[in-house]
């Protein structure tokens, strides 16, 4: 078996692809470490990571951030370690697909955002109803994004996953393990 047919492991680089609606590619993330694969999820790591913007724009992510994807929800999450806590920025997303170019989904705009503190804030829903409309996503899709949100809200407000402090901790550490395994070779 091939290495792409088994897919990334542990200490892989990998690239991430967001993508609209329509196909556009919407932001490309460069050298995620992927920490763990599964079946249906990937978790990754973020740290100083380039990302590209569709206008060509790039910048550099400021903090290490876990990255979580499944192939069965219609959401990804970044937990962002700060210095004072970890804040989550979820996307409302299609699932994940892995190939040897990149682990690729269709960005659906909406946003739920959760401080430190555990306030929670859905963004972006104006932008949501305008790509909604210009691209025609339909009332399936719809139904499915907002069943997610459902979701996601449940997670957050049950700790579940990656918005446990176990479950954020036990990644950080491994990330920094693989950093130290490297830098000894």
């Amino acid at each position: 078996m091939t290495r792409e047919a088994r897919g990334p492991k542990e200490g892989d680089f990998i690239t991430i692809k967001s993508y609209k609606h329509d196909g556009s590619l919407h932001r490309t993330w460069r050298d995620t470490m992927v920490l763990k694969t599964s079946e249906n999820a990937l978790i990754g790591v973020n740290d100083h990571t380039l990302v590209t913007e569709d206008d060509g724009r790039r910048w550099v992510t400021r903090e290490p951030a876990i990255v979580y994807f499944h192939k069965h929800y219609w959401f990804n999450i970044v937990a962002m370690i700060r210095d004072n806590g970890v804040s989550y920025y979820c996307n409302l997303a299609s699932p994940y697909v892995l190939d040897k170019e990149a682990l690729k989904y269709i960005d659906y705009d909406l946003d739920v955002k959760v401080f430190p503190d555990g306030e929670k804030r859905l963004l972006d829903v104006d932008e949501y109803e305008d790509f909604s409309q210009r691209w025609q996503y339909g009332e399936a899709t719809d139904r499915i994004l907002k069943a997610n949100v459902l979701t996601l809200v449940d997670w957050i407000n049950h700790h579940k996953g990656p918005f446990s402090q176990a479950y954020v901790d036990l990644w950080y550490q491994r990330y920094q393990e693989l950093l130290r395994r490297s830098n000894d070779q």
